[in-house]
């Protein structure tokens, strides 16, 4: 979807829902701004404190949001990590496990800006926009048993208080499980207005550990379930050219794929601030689902692969990422 396509949707999907009249304004006046802006031609990575968490008894940290302003897709966010500055960061444990803490309001006290990704609070645990998406006419096929409606109201001043069970910003939507996914992982929000689908997932990657990329890819159900699978050079996906191309080597996608369920998983961080986003040696692998859920991955010229705003990256085997690297061509 385009950046004006996705503009234009969502306002009209904000206006419908309902929200609470400032947040709405708000909204909009984030999106104006961001038309006014120039977009540059470089991804240019933002860290900038996003406000989540707590009150429902979640000992949640800080974290830091990435905002790629170069290419964006809904909702405009593509990464989220912790602050480096802040207790409870990602962190690798004695097994080398990566430990992602749940999410937390930062110190509104402390006057740090603040960005909000779009979130939903259910069962104690924070869910935000997930990096697989769905079409709006593959919604309902996808949509499982209703958990609940969401409630406006959390914004970038929100206290504790503010974080109670199906609590969101997203204004007011119903929230459904996900057909062939665990809730525990990802939920759904969908809305019908004026015949008009309008639906989101949401996923839940922090307060988890991870040992091994089938900690996280796991949960997507990949094996067996692939029905094409497609490529983007990082000049089109940061310039939103959406040049994607198909993926004819099924063997290198297959091997790559086994080899990512044991990838070994690093912190995000210190990559970040080493500068793993400076560089442009990196490509987009997009993976239908059967379900016709849409996966996305990052993968980087040094054999790594980031999913979604997970603070984590995996190492996958040398010669199966670079196989598939390798296929990878234009």
């Amino acid at each position: 979807m385009k950046e004006d396509q996705f503009r234009t949707l969502y306002k009209k999907a904000v206006d419908s829902m309902k929200p609470d009249e400032d947040m709405k304004k708000e909204l909009i006046n984030k999106l104006e701004q961001r038309q006014e802006r120039k977009r540059p031609r470089k991804s240019v990575y933002i860290a900038a404190s996003i406000v989540i968490a707590a009150g429902i008894g979640l000992a949640a940290p800080n974290i830091l949001q990435q905002l790629n302003s170069g290419q964006s897709t809904q909702g405009q966010i593509t990464q989220v990590t912790p602050s480096p500055s802040e207790p409870g960061n990602a962190g690798t444990n004695a097994s080398g496990s990566i430990v992602i803490p749940k999410l937390e309001l930062p110190d509104m006290k402390s006057g740090v800006m603040a960005d909000m990704i779009a979130l939903v609070v259910y069962k104690d645990n924070i869910y935000t926009q997930s990096a697989t998406r769905i079409d709006a006419a593959d919604a309902a096929a996808l949509r499982g048993d209703k958990l609940g409606r969401t409630t406006g109201g959390i914004d970038e001043w929100s206290g504790k208080d503010k974080y109670t069970e199906l609590a969101s910003n997203i204004g007011e939507t119903d929230i459904y499980s996900v057909k062939g996914y665990d809730a525990s992982f990802l939920i759904m929000s969908y809305s019908e207005i004026n015949g008009e689908v309008f639906a989101e997932l949401y996923e839940h990657t922090n307060g988890i550990t991870i040992n091994s990329g089938a900690d996280l890819f796991g949960k997507l159900n990949l094996e067996g379930r692939i029905t094409s699978a497609q490529w983007e050079s990082f000049d089109s996906w940061n310039n939103g050219l959406q040049q994607s191309t198909p993926l004819a080597d099924g063997e290198s996608l297959s091997g790559f794929l086994t080899a990512l369920q044991a990838a070994k998983p690093l912190a995000a961080e210190p990559l970040i601030e080493q500068g793993i986003y400076d560089s442009e040696d990196r490509k987009i692998l997009y993976l239908q689902l059967e379900d016709n859920a849409r996966v996305e991955l990052t993968l980087f010229g040094q054999g790594l692969v980031r999913y979604g705003q997970a603070p984590v990256f995996f190492e996958v085997e040398s010669v199966s990422f670079q196989k598939l690297w390798d296929s990878m061509k234009l």
